[in-house]
């Protein structure tokens, strides 16, 4: 049982779902002016985020499985799959679990009249799946795709959020085009506030998550080069890669300056954007460690500081939601 838990990959599992409910329990700080808006403990969105986990899973295990020769190479001693566990027995748990996670979207589709929760799904299985098997190991393409799974994310729970509340209800009497205070911005339209900040938190989960796959394929380029795959490191070299994850990084950390500028400024209400503080400081520390590492270790201390920076940027969220609860 142990052995199939470390395939799942429990760590990236337990990111996601902090992720959702940090940005839900944001919402609910804002939205929850009448007990009926509150979505956190629903059970609900609880099956939405297990989908979204199951889903994961499901596609670290079927990545495993295609990848067993790569892995003797890049990593060894993290091989399960065919040493642990055998091979067809972990061919059906992925289907088991993509087709547990299918039918609780349908249920989601069903129960909320919308067919985002069974597209998104059903595109995820299928990308995953396409991904483990031959996109990977695609110039560019494979990168991309895990990416875009990334990023779909924090757009989930805005799709969610957006649908269950009545903004008519919650803000009345906006004219068009009039600003309205949702702690901790200033928006236009704030029926489409969940979305629009699932939407960006999705896309700085897209950028950091390319350049993590760059520098995850500059650690493993003995076992692509095994496999004949076309990535970045491999077509263009170390150094073309090393400038385009960095090009990655500084858009996401431009990209949340920008964000907070745009709204309050940073002057204005900077203790509202406290986390974005050390977030800053990992992105600096982790492109001056890219341009440093020249070997194996060195970019896996890269690619793990990159992790850093993304669970900084999930705690966002969850802090502006204590900020609201104390208020």
């Amino acid at each position: 049982m142990i052995h199939f838990l470390r395939l799942t990959r429990p760590f990236n599992l337990l990111v996601v779902a902090l992720t959702m409910y940090s940005l839900a329990w944001y919402f609910d700080s804002v939205f929850l002016l009448d007990a009926r808006y509150g979505a956190v403990a629903t059970v609900d969105f609880f099956i939405l985020v297990l989908s979204t986990v199951i889903i994961a899973a499901a596609g670290n295990i079927i990545n495993d499985y295609f990848d067993i020769k790569a892995d003797r190479v890049n990593r060894p001693e993290r091989i399960i799959i065919a040493r642990h566990i055998k091979p067809r027995v972990a061919i059906l748990a992925h289907w088991i679990m993509n087709l547990i996670a299918f039918s609780m979207a349908i249920y989601l589709s069903y129960k909320n009249n919308s067919f985002w929760y069974l597209f998104i799904h059903l595109f995820s299985i299928n990308l995953l799946w396409f991904y483990s098997m031959q996109f990977k190991r695609s110039l560019y393409i494979g990168n991309i795709a895990v990416a875009i799974l990334t990023g779909l994310v924090p757009v989930l729970v805005g799709i969610y959020y957006n649908q269950q509340l009545d903004f008519d209800a919650i803000v009345s009497g906006v004219s068009n085009g009039e600003k309205v205070t949702i702690f901790p911005f200033e928006i236009v339209h704030p029926e489409q506030f969940s979305l629009i900040l699932g939407f960006v938190f999705g896309s700085f989960a897209f950028l950091l998550n390319w350049a993590r796959e760059i520098v995850k394929d500059m650690e493993d380029t003995a076992g692509d080069k095994k496999l004949g795959a076309r990535t970045i490191p491999l077509v263009f070299g170390y150094r073309r890669a090393k400038n385009w994850a960095a090009v990655l990084l500084f858009l996401s950390a431009a990209g949340t300056l920008t964000l907070v500028a745009i709204n309050k400024g940073i002057l204005d209400d900077w203790f509202s954007f406290l986390p974005l503080l050390p977030a800053a400081v990992s992105s600096i520390a982790t492109i001056i460690m890219l341009f440093k590492a020249n070997d194996k270790l060195a970019y896996r201390k890269t690619h793990k500081s990159i992790k850093v920076i993304m669970i900084f940027g999930m705690l966002l969220p969850l802090w502006w939601g204590i900020l609201l609860s104390l208020a």
